[in-house]
């Protein structure tokens, strides 16, 4: 799990100038990514059972709340995600929970033909405190 943390983490660094990766609602954060499968180390993805490819996807998922002194900490959610691309076909995306210590990520594959841009639509739920819709792009290039 340490593992695609940190190439998730490592991912994520080269998203940042393209696509925002945070969005705040309230007391919460909602972190997100998405890249194709290719980006991800072999081991990883083999470990995961990933399959890595320029025509696959990945969209990761983690949602913060603060605390009484305002620390972020990880909260279980309910996190279901619909993808759409530029001749608005749709596609359900079907995320798992992956749990490491206190760290809980969301994890759904896709598939994606770029170039192209998706529109990820995403429902997060977190029972009787958040119940959020949001959107977000991202460029997938050749």
């Amino acid at each position: 799990m340490k593992r695609l943390l940190a190439a998730l983490c490592l991912c994520s660094i080269a998203a940042v100038a393209h696509a925002e990766i945070m969005q705040k609602f309230g007391q919460f954060e909602i972190h997100y990514n998405a890249l194709t499968t290719d980006e991800l180390q072999p081991e990883v993805a083999r470990s995961y059972k990933i399959e890595r490819s320029k025509t696959r996807g990945l969209v990761t998922m983690s949602v913060l709340k603060k605390n009484k002194v305002g620390v972020l900490t990880p909260v279980p959610a309910k996190v279901s995600v619909y993808v759409t691309n530029l001749t608005r076909q749709l596609a359900n995306v079907d995320m798992r929970e992956l749990k490491e210590g206190p760290a809980i990520y969301y994890l759904g594959e896709f598939r994606v033909a770029p170039p192209d841009t998706l529109t990820f639509t995403a429902t997060v739920e977190v029972p009787g405190e958040l119940n959020q819709k949001m959107t977000f792009d991202q460029q997938f290039f050749k």
